[in-house]
């Protein structure tokens, strides 16, 4: 029997072989799946991302559709999919969110606070940029920001308000 376990004497190849990898998004194009692809395992010991990725990639990933309890501080706070520890719980005792063994974290939980200020310090500079180019300026990308700030000012000075009636 092939299938005996310690069995390798076998010499033929194997009968059948795929010959194209399987693609997850091959007939599933739908935001649903995007957002599966897109998610980024973060607050996991490289065993558990593994697993992870692996259930993404073969279509085996079921988001959760409302949050399950943490088994630390026994809130309903878990919002990832196979994860036994809430965010918050694994980042102050640095455990793996997954499997709760305390193991090294590949990819460490980014906090909430400095993901929103780069975001809107992001923001903040792409709203610049789309106002100039829709201005007709030019961005002056070797003179740095000053540059940029005085033609902003500029454009702001000579920007005259609508009178709009009210009726």
């Amino acid at each position: 029997m092939s299938s005996q376990r310690g069995n390798v004497v076998r010499t033929r190849p194997q009968r059948h072989q795929n010959a194209e990898v399987f693609r997850n998004d091959k007939h599933d194009t739908s935001a649903h799946r995007k957002k599966i692809n897109a998610k980024l395992h973060e607050g996991l010991c490289q065993h558990c991302k593994e697993v992870l990725e692996w259930r993404v990639k073969f279509n085996k990933y079921k988001p959760l559709t409302k949050p399950k309890k943490c088994v630390k501080c026994l809130q309903k706070t878990v919002k990832d999919s196979y994860h036994i520890v809430c965010k918050p719980c694994a980042c102050e005792l640095e455990l793996c969110a997954k499997c709760g063994k305390q193991e090294t974290i590949v990819i460490p939980i980014q906090t909430s606070p400095v993901k929103t200020e780069e975001q809107a310090a992001q923001n903040d500079e792409q709203k610049s940029t789309r106002e100039t180019l829709e201005g007709g300026g030019e961005l002056n990308l070797g003179g740095g920001l000053e540059d940029d700030l005085e033609l902003l000012m500029q454009r702001i000075k000579n920007l005259k308000p609508e009178k709009t009636e009210v009726q």
